[in-house]
């Protein structure tokens, strides 16, 4: 029993070794993510709130108020005309706080904010010159309501990615796809198959999880269902043919999961899921724009939490169409039948 164990183990420790691209993907992965994960949240201490400021210079001078010295917080320059704006992303948890230092000065807090309560104590206690409490306009957004396009979005992500990356890879391993090749079906036939019933599921699963919550959290609505629908539907084909381009070459499940682990997490990171990415660097805000996630939540929190209208989001269901289109083009071309 002892010598059959061993010899299974060798065998399976040889098979791995052996596989030269999920060796070295297994070795790469996690050097790569440490690296981006320090040039991102690397050097000083992170703050801890984000405070846009209008009228003390660019960059925000300190000596404007007492309050811009709190250590931890991220103050930064907005241009005059960026108030409204401003005040509109105070109200849904992209900014912890506004600040309006030319007269009569004024600041803005979400009032359902606990960052934003923190950071009014803050203000009072640090003294100089007072400043008029102004009010967010319409109804509070809860956190929850800014958090759940988000969260559900990111479950849609890995459905998408690995329900179709890691399953064909497994099919390719396994000669499933090596028959199928003997039939007359073409490769983008055999996408757009697979590509409609993993929509099919998902945004079945997506509708389920979505009245679920409705039901025991209660969140906001304020646009149309249908466009909900719609910009859901785009991001989820998106993603989808994502996952395609990874299952169209790869021919090991080792290396399948490396890969998608490398666009599942960024993705997850900087495509606003759970902050917003307003005062980060420039690069990074640029870099969010490469990923179909980000489109996909901005979009779904415009039409819940702002009622946005057809012609708001006619840009990211550009981009995901966009998207969407040019994924399934890369998959079909480089697609393979066979794992050798």
């Amino acid at each position: 029993m002892l010598r059959r164990y061993r010899a299974l183990t060798h065998a399976r420790n040889m098979e791995f070794l052996r596989d030269r691209a999920s060796l070295g993907w297994n070795l790469l992965f996690p050097l790569v993510l440490v690296a981006g994960l320090a040039i991102i949240f690397g050097g000083p201490p992170r703050a801890l709130f984000k405070v846009a400021v209008i009228g003390a210079g660019d960059p925000v001078q300190a000596s404007a108020h007492p309050f811009l010295t709190t250590r931890y917080t991220d103050f930064f320059a907005l241009p005059a005309d960026g108030e409204d704006a401003a005040v509109a992303k105070v109200g849904r948890h992209r900014l912890d706080m506004l600040i309006d230092l030319r007269a009569p000065a004024r600041y803005w807090v979400n009032p359902e904010s606990p960052k934003g309560y923190v950071l009014e104590r803050l203000l009072a206690a640090a003294g100089g010159p007072p400043l008029a409490h102004g009010a967010v306009p319409g109804r509070p957004i809860r956190y929850i309501d800014f958090l759940l396009p988000g969260i559900l979005g990111m479950n849609m992500m890995f459905s998408c990615l690995w329900g179709v990356g890691y399953v064909v890879v497994r099919y390719r391993k396994s000669g499933f796809l090596k028959r199928l090749n003997a039939t007359p079906v073409r490769p983008i036939e055999f996408i757009l198959a697979q590509l409609t019933s993993r929509l099919l599921l998902i945004m079945g699963i997506t509708l389920v999880v979505y009245v679920g919550t409705d039901w025991v959290v209660g969140f906001r609505m304020e646009g149309s269902y249908a466009l909900l629908a719609l910009v859901t539907t785009l991001g989820a084909l998106a993603m989808i043919a994502m996952g395609f381009v990874v299952a169209a070459f790869v021919t090991s499940e080792e290396l399948a999961g490396g890969i998608l682990n490398f666009l599942s997490w960024p993705m997850m990171l900087l495509s606003g899921v759970w902050f917003s990415m307003e005062g980060t660097q420039p690069w990074l805000q640029q870099l969010a724009q490469l990923f179909p996630l980000t489109h996909l939540v901005g979009g779904a929190r415009a039409v819940m939490l702002d009622g946005a209208g057809w012609v708001d989001l006619a840009p990211q269901l550009l981009t995901l169409t966009g998207m969407t289109l040019a994924f399934l083009a890369i998959g079909a071309r480089i697609f393979r039948w066979r794992a050798d």
